[in-house]
């Protein structure tokens, strides 16, 4: 029991809080109005898959980079606690499941989930040769409102614009976030000659690139909303989401990055459920009228 707890620590369940409150946003887009509970069913296996599956990978091929690294060295996966071959077993498991859920929803999601998993395993290799990495997270990120809009589909239709443009948001916001996070690591990542943008850059014109990435997300928000006919209760949501970044953009300075944990995950974690609770209600209030 206490191995398995070890195991689950890796994942960081608490981080599935970015990405999954968009699925549902996405979910509750394509099935303009409450989603089929079967449908909501296997569509959180398949986050829970997914998500367990890119984070087994990331721990697994990064041990050694994570070893080298004052805030990463006591992961389990670097002190031996988990060992390699466990990690390689939860991720088969993972992938398994992620593919499976995915084939229940529907022929196409089953065919997409292969894909999928090479976009989400890939991230873990991008700061190996590039500063553009952010932004592999954010693409993996962005898939999810995008999958679970499929998932109550079934195909691509013309409303399958907004649940794209839901991604692009999604993409532009993680982007920002995982900037945020990694001017903690400035020092080290030069040191070990790892790709990310204030590595590249320097934590001030990191903080530039982070904010211009998070000016395009009420565009996409906006794009998303015009392209679904979204009423007022979605655009309240994208209102609050700007006034969120804005305070997140308060909270990390160059010169005090005290609070990168707290406009990292607190605040990241209201805008995602902001925009969760403004797509569902909007589009469920709009379906029934």
């Amino acid at each position: 029991m206490r191995r398995l707890r070890t195991l689950f620590s890796l994942i960081r369940f608490s981080h599935t809080l970015f990405a999954l409150p968009w699925a549902i946003a996405g979910l509750f887009l394509g099935s303009h109005g409450w989603p089929e509970r079967r449908v909501l069913l296997w569509v959180l296996v398949a986050m829970v898959g997914a998500r367990t599956a890119a984070m087994m990978w990331n721990r697994l091929v990064d041990r050694d980079i994570d070893a080298t690294n004052p805030r990463t060295a006591g992961r389990p996966s670097v002190t031996g606690e988990v060992s390699p071959v466990q990690m390689g077993l939860a991720l088969a498991v993972a992938a398994g499941v992620f593919a499976f859920a995915a084939f229940m929803l529907n022929p196409l999601c089953g065919w997409l989930s292969l894909p999928t998993l090479l976009v989400l395993l890939g991230y873990s290799h991008t700061k190996r040769f590039t500063s553009l990495a952010h932004f592999a997270l954010g693409i993996a990120l962005g898939l999810s409102p995008v999958g679970a809009y499929l998932a109550a589909r079934g195909a691509f239709d013309a409303d399958a614009l907004a649940a794209a443009a839901l991604g692009a948001a999604v993409l532009f916001w993680t982007a920002g976030f995982d900037i945020f996070y990694a001017c903690q690591d400035l020092d080290h990542d030069r040191r070990e000659g790892l790709h990310s943008v204030p590595a590249r850059l320097g934590v001030a014109r990191a903080l530039d690139v982070a904010r211009l990435s998070h000016a395009v997300v009420p565009v996409a928000l906006a794009a998303a909303g015009f392209t679904a006919d979204l009423g007022p209760l979605y655009w309240s949501g994208v209102v609050i989401v700007a006034g969120l970044l804005v305070w997140e953009h308060r909270l990390v300075r160059a010169d005090d990055l005290s609070r990168v944990n707290q406009a990292f995950f607190q605040v990241n974690v209201m805008i995602a459920f902001v925009m969760m609770l403004a797509t569902a209600t909007d589009v469920v209030i709009g379906a029934a009228s």
